[in-house]
């Protein structure tokens, strides 16, 4: 029986390698992670010295933080594991002053969205068309093309 994973969740040190495997689950591109992961703070969760689930915080403003990317090792999702992050994510900004805390995914990403609202985020906006503008080549989920992005925050 494999042992589950520490739920240790702590900030990556200086240094350490970024887990790109990691959030190139929930981001489409290296260039697309690149364009926030400098200006964050990584969070990780590992397991027998392997990086199994990432979040990423960065702040929007002096009152509001962003989770710019979230993501769960395929091996261990559905353990509560993502709850967890998201539990972290809010209990730090609350900590570090913010009064409110963001996040975006896909208009199609039902289980992502269930998962956010049963965090205790709600939706509040949608960014048309952010798919069609940000990445150069289509992204498909499920047979569908990805177009909208959908805005859920919680304030703190």
């Amino acid at each position: 029986m494999k042992k589950g994973p520490d739920r240790q969740i702590r900030r990556l040190l200086t240094g350490e390698k970024i887990p790109y495997y990691l959030l190139l689950l929930a981001d489409e591109t290296t260039e697309g992670i690149n364009r926030y992961i400098y200006e964050s703070d990584i969070y990780i969760i590992e397991n027998e010295g392997r990086f199994i689930a990432v979040y990423v915080l960065q702040p929007v403003d002096s009152s509001v933080i962003e989770i710019k990317n979230i993501a769960v090792d395929r091996e261990y999702q559905g353990q509560g594991i993502g709850l967890s992050l998201l539990s972290d994510a809010i209990r730090r900004a609350g900590e570090e002053g913010y009064s409110e805390i963001i996040i975006g995914t896909a208009d199609l990403a039902a289980r992502q969205i269930s998962l956010y609202e049963k965090a205790g985020f709600k939706k509040y906006a949608i960014k048309k068309d952010f798919y069609l503008r940000l990445y150069p080549d289509p992204i498909i989920e499920n047979g569908v093309q990805l177009r909208d992005m959908v805005m859920l925050k919680k304030v703190l």
